[in-house]
């Protein structure tokens, strides 16, 4: 009999009812996918081909100039701001940090300088650019990004994510005036967003997805925009791009996982209702738990069981208990100094959700 994955290396089973979440490997691939990946693990390619071919592939589908499948949404926001900075030189190509007088600075609304497994900043730095915070964590206007903008300013980057600070923030369509006012390409870090098209007709030059979150394909990354700037991005791979390389396999899986997404979408918001209501009431029964369903906080169409713990235990306390066995239930717990725990359905099957009304049972008695 052959053994599981679980078995051979001495590993827990894990519920992932926390989200598309790297720590957990991020998404479930099809069928279609593995045959993608098997095929390419079957094959050989020239790679720099292989790259253009399958962006201009993907550029029809979402919609872009171009297109350039990357190891990761990370590593698109590196690769870009390097390409932003260096714009085509060989020098700075091969001598990324290395000033010779290129323009380096960033402006990122402070509220968007966030920890998603590691700091925007990070990446930022990684591609040569120099942080310039606009306003405040609780605010930034466009007259804010506006002052900031200087001789030095090689783009403006901004973050959509249910991470960042979500009131009183600069709208994306208000950040892209402000950078096509002043000549500045515009970068949106997009990782987990589910709109393949829409940024790209706002008027954004550089969009960066996460190819294994919404998209649900292997480890990868998405850059999509205007034709010179994707084609900047592509020469990284020769230079601090090296070091993110993406294999044959993930550049096929992906693009087969992106052609099926656009052509069938995603779980609908209603059919992930549907899928909540009998786990949220069977959740209602434990005792000191109060369940309902709530929708994404930055708006999505993503629907989740909010959980608040009431009694002796704490959600921390829960969280840490549900995680300790196998399986382990890995849940979003960003809210669990609140006593709230929130329970993402989107990669869990019903029998999944079963056990973890069993597992909270136990624990709560």
């Amino acid at each position: 009999m052959t053994q599981t994955s679980y078995e051979k290396y001495n590993l827990k089973e894990v519920i992932n009812a926390s989200g598309k979440m790297t720590i957990l490997g991020v998404s479930k691939v099809s069928d279609r996918v593995k045959k993608a990946q098997a095929q390419a693990g079957d094959s050989f390619y020239e790679m720099a081909d292989l790259s253009k071919q399958t962006g201009a592939y993907i550029a029809k589908l979402v919609g872009s100039e171009d297109a350039l499948v990357v190891s990761s949404a990370s590593a698109g926001i590196a690769q870009s701001i390097a390409a932003l900075i260096g714009q085509g030189s060989r020098y700075h190509l091969y001598h990324p940090y290395e000033r010779r007088g290129e323009k380096r600075e960033i402006i990122m609304p402070k509220g968007h300088n966030v920890d998603y497994g590691t700091g925007i900043d990070v990446m930022i730095a990684q591609g040569g650019g120099e942080l310039v915070e606009a306003g405040y964590a609780n605010r930034c206007t466009s007259e804010d990004l506006e002052m900031m903008i200087t001789d030095q300013t090689a783009a403006i980057l901004y973050v959509k994510s249910h991470h960042t600070v979500q009131k009183s923030m600069v709208s994306i369509e208000e950040a892209i005036k402000v950078a096509k006012g002043n000549n500045l390409p515009f970068i949106l870090d997009a990782a987990a967003e589910e709109d393949l098209t829409g940024y790209i007709q706002m008027g954004a030059d550089l969009v960066i997805y996460s190819g294994a979150k919404a998209i649900e394909g292997p480890s990868s990354g998405l850059v999509v925009g205007k034709a010179t700037y994707i084609e900047w991005v592509r020469m990284q791979g020769l230079g601090l791009g090296r070091s993110m390389k993406i294999g044959k396999e993930n550049i096929l899986g992906f693009t087969q996982a992106l052609e099926d997404y656009v052509t069938n979408g995603s779980e609908s918001g209603e059919a992930m209702k549907a899928r909540l209501a009998p786990f949220v009431k069977s959740l209602n029964e434990i005792p000191d738990v109060s369940c309902r369903s709530i929708q994404d906080g930055a708006g999505r169409e993503i629907y989740r069981a909010e959980v608040t713990i009431s009694g002796g235990k704490s959600a921390s306390e829960v969280i840490t208990e549900l995680k300790a066995k196998s399986p382990a239930v890995y849940t979003r717990d960003y809210r669990s100094n609140n006593g709230i725990i929130e329970f993402d359905i989107r990669a869990v099957n019903e029998q999944e959700m079963l056990k973890i009304t069993t597992r909270l049972s136990e624990i709560m008695q």
